[in-house]
């Protein structure tokens, strides 16, 4: 496999032709990416020249509409799913909270929800307070030890109550990839639905929902290289029941079911731009124009996932000499089985000191509980210091991790 190359990567980034940001080590992509020009370029179109009610009937308005159309179908076709299937909301955590409120409206009482202790509490909350309306919570639980979900416990789990499973594709802190497909499966013979929150595993794979059999799967664009919104995917044969939350004269319109307030047009116009980067990425590595959408998602996240393990293994391998220090998850450089999220904390030092020291060396870490407090809290880990996140996707270089393992060696 021909090797990424990071110059042309690095020269789609405003931020890497930047004076004043081009110097940092941007290591906290977990919490939110760069975002490459042919988003940012269509952002700037939008507000100067479209910044008009769109599908109105006129120039500008047509303009609008048709770049907001673009990017469902655009955004559609790279996890193979039809534009309808669709929806854009202001984030994740917001859209889950939406979908949870519809799919209330389906549940009685004793009816069974699936959640974990592991997942952003995005994934976790909004189905929680459905107990209120009568639905039974169960817990499926992290390894203590590993942080880690197995799945041989979820299934003891599953019973004909159980109606829906609600899970992470892969940790924000743990980052191990879940066997989602045999997930899906498990629930769908007890007739179960999942939700899967693929927040942090996005900005590494971009799944196709077909091939998973998923019936929502939910991520967030500015994790992927995008504007500030989150996407949510639901099931065509699930979107014409799901219970509308717009106003209810869109109710025909399924894109439009999870969708209770107006949507950012601006950013939803220029969401189609992360497919036009990977698009570009595309033709520069394999020189070729043709392919559908999904055929060159696949193969740069291929290129991605090379780049992303090969950065990993130095990071780990400093780590894992640590004997005070505790990496969160697999402590192995393999992006077939963990997302390069590493999450890591010392018994000798407070994560916030380490994260203090990397900043001074204009590294740019993350350091909090990261929404995963139920996980963070469950390893008996201080909830209020947390642990320390480096998380690299295909724009990191070597010497950025070389610049972080650097200050490690010295501080640890």
């Amino acid at each position: 496999m021909k090797p990424l190359d990071l110059d042309f990567i690095r020269a789609q980034f405003p931020a890497y032709q930047n004076e004043e940001t081009a110097g940092w080590a941007y290591m906290e992509n977990a919490g939110g990416s760069l975002v490459p020009s042919q988003v940012t370029d269509k952002l700037i179109h939008f507000y100067t020249k479209t910044k008009v009610q769109p599908y109105s009937g006129y120039g500008p308005s047509d303009q609008a509409g048709e770049a907001m159309d673009r990017s469902h179908r655009l955004l559609a076709e790279a996890i193979n799913a039809q534009p309808e299937e669709i929806s854009f909301g202001p984030s994740t955590t917001q859209n889950t909270y939406v979908m949870a409120q519809a799919i209330a409206e389906e549940l009685k009482p004793g009816d069974e929800i699936i959640v974990t202790n592991q997942d952003h509490e995005a994934n976790i909350g909004a189905w929680r307070r459905l107990e209120n309306r009568g639905a039974t919570i169960r817990e499926w639980q992290v390894d203590r030890q590993t942080g880690l979900l197995d799945p041989e416990n979820l299934y003891p789990l599953l019973n004909d109550k159980t109606k829906l499973v609600c899970f992470t594709h892969c940790s924000n802190i743990a980052a191990t990839i879940n066997p989602v497909k045999a997930i899906a499966k498990a629930a769908h013979e007890v007739d179960a639905k999942v939700v899967v929150d693929a927040v942090s595993y996005a900005p590494h794979c971009l799944a196709d929902v077909k091939q998973l059999d998923v019936d929502f799967y939910l991520f967030s664009l500015y994790k992927t290289y995008g504007p500030h919104l989150g996407l949510i995917y639901g099931k065509q044969e699930h979107m014409h029941n799901i219970a509308n939350q717009g106003h209810f004269f869109n109710q025909d319109y399924l894109g439009k079911r999870l969708t209770p307030a107006g949507p950012n047009h601006a950013e939803i116009g220029c969401a189609g731009g992360i497919v036009d980067y990977f698009t570009d990425v595309y033709q520069h590595h394999f020189g070729d124009t043709n392919g559908s959408v999904r055929t060159q998602v696949d193969a740069i996240f291929n290129l991605f996932g090379q780049h992303e393990q090969t950065l990993m293994e130095p990071l780990l391998a400093c780590l894992n000499t640590k004997q005070h220090v505790k990496v969160v998850g697999l402590p192995v450089a393999d992006h077939e089985r963990r997302a390069p999220t590493i999450a890591f904390y010392s018994n000798k030092m407070k994560s916030a000191d380490i994260a203090q020291a990397l900043i001074d060396a204009k590294i740019g870490p993350g350091q909090s509980h990261f929404y995963a407090y139920r996980l963070i809290d469950n390893l008996g880990i201080d909830t209020d210091d947390g642990v320390v996140r480096l998380s690299l996707v295909h724009y990191n270089s070597a010497e950025d991790v070389e610049r972080a393992v650097a200050v490690l060696d010295t501080i640890l």
